[in-house]
Order: C-alpha cells, then sequence, then structure tokens
C-alpha cells in the first residue's frame, strides 16, 4: 500500500468513527465532496495545506494521520 492508499484510509476511518460523511467533511473542510472521494480512494496526491484543513475539520492533530 503506498502512502496515497494508507492517508486516504485513515481520513476515512476517522471521518466514519466520527459519524460524518464525505459532503460534512467536504462543507468543513471547504473542499469539494469528490475530493474527499478521490482522497479516501488513495487517487490524490494532496498537498499540506489539505492535510491541515481536513485534521481541523474532523479535529484531530495532522500527526495522526499518518500514524497507519
Amino acid at each position: 500500500m503506498d502512502i496515497k492508499e494508507a492517508y486516504g484510509k485513515k481520513v476515512k476511518a476517522v471521518r466514519k468513527s466520527q459519524n460524518v460523511s464525505q459532503e460534512k467533511l467536504a462543507e468543513l473542510a471547504e473542499l469539494d465532496r469528490t475530493y474527499i472521494s478521490d482522497i479516501e480512494n488513495g487517487k490524490r496526491n494532496v498537498s499540506i495545506e489539505t492535510v491541515l484543513k481536513i485534521a481541523k475539520a474532523l479535529d484531530k492533530p495532522m500527526v495522526s494521520f499518518f500514524e497507519f
């Protein structure tokens, strides 16, 4: 598994554990819902800014998304 897939799986797991939909996460992070889907499926190489937006939206430290 590459880093994009691992990060996407972590985002999805955290999002689901908080009962947050992709639509709601996209709204909170100011991103497009399809972009969230692509991230969760390991199809996007996200920027550090996007990692921060997602971490803030899910109220988690950035580093927690890289603990696989």
